[in-house]
């Protein structure tokens, strides 16, 4: 447990805020972006980390790393949160599928940018407890079911984005046809517990899509469910 007050939290949420916005600028090379959208920062300066980590975990909340937050996930880095919402491009009238609720971080991150954010999570007690934080902070415009990642969410599609927090060996021909033309799917791809490539895939308005690479990361594997 940690005795932190509010001020410290804040304040611990300030410097992070500075960490990231200075990672962003010095890897712009490799991704890029060599800054953040407003609306961005505010998302990041607007959501509680250290209410979305374990008790264990509560003095590095606002540390710039990925923290674990049981059954063998993590919560991730806050820069590469704030990278992958940037990379998705929302607005306002965005409709977003997550796949890996994870802690709901970054469904947070997500639903204080786009209209609706249907969000996927194989583990039950991980959804259950990312869908207490949410509703206890007020987010509303967020609905996760406890399904299967790979196969996406056919009822809610096509999405304007889709952000995937978990690596996947090859990218789920699903979420590709779920996305909508003009839309982004952002995900890790590549083998567990070594280096993945981040990639942006995008889809034209003739539906066909085109990928790019933005820098090497290490997720926890996505893993899919086989059966059924």
């Amino acid at each position: 447990m940690s005795d932190k007050s509010v001020e410290d939290y804040e304040r611990e949420h300030r410097r992070l805020l500075e960490q990231v916005i200075a990672e962003t600028r010095e890897t712009a090379d490799l991704t890029g972006c060599s800054k953040l959208s407003e609306p961005v920062l505010r998302a990041l300066a607007a959501v509680p980390r250290h209410r979305f980590v374990p008790p264990a975990q509560l003095a590095w909340a606002y540390a710039d790393t990925p923290l674990p937050i049981g059954s063998g996930q993590t919560i991730s880095q806050p820069f590469i949160v704030a990278l992958m919402t940037e990379l998705l491009a929302l607005d306002s009238r965005s409709v977003v599928l997550e796949v890996g609720t994870g802690s709901g971080y970054q469904t947070a991150m997500l639903a204080s940018l786009a209209r609706r954010v249907y969000s996927v999570e194989r583990i039950p007690a991980l959804a259950e407890a990312a869908e207490r934080r949410l509703r206890e902070l007020g987010v509303d415009n967020v609905e996760i079911r406890i399904a299967d990642g790979y196969r996406g969410w056919e009822e809610q599609a096509p999405f304007d984005g889709i952000m995937v927090t978990a690596a996947a060996a090859e990218v789920p021909p699903a979420l590709v046809r779920q996305l909508k033309p003009g839309g982004r799917l952002v995900i890790p791809v590549g083998p567990p517990q070594r280096s993945q490539d981040l990639r942006v895939i995008g889809k034209d308005e003739s539906g066909a899509s085109h990928s790019h690479s933005v820098l090497p990361v290490v997720f926890v594997p996505l893993v899919r469910n086989l059966e059924g």
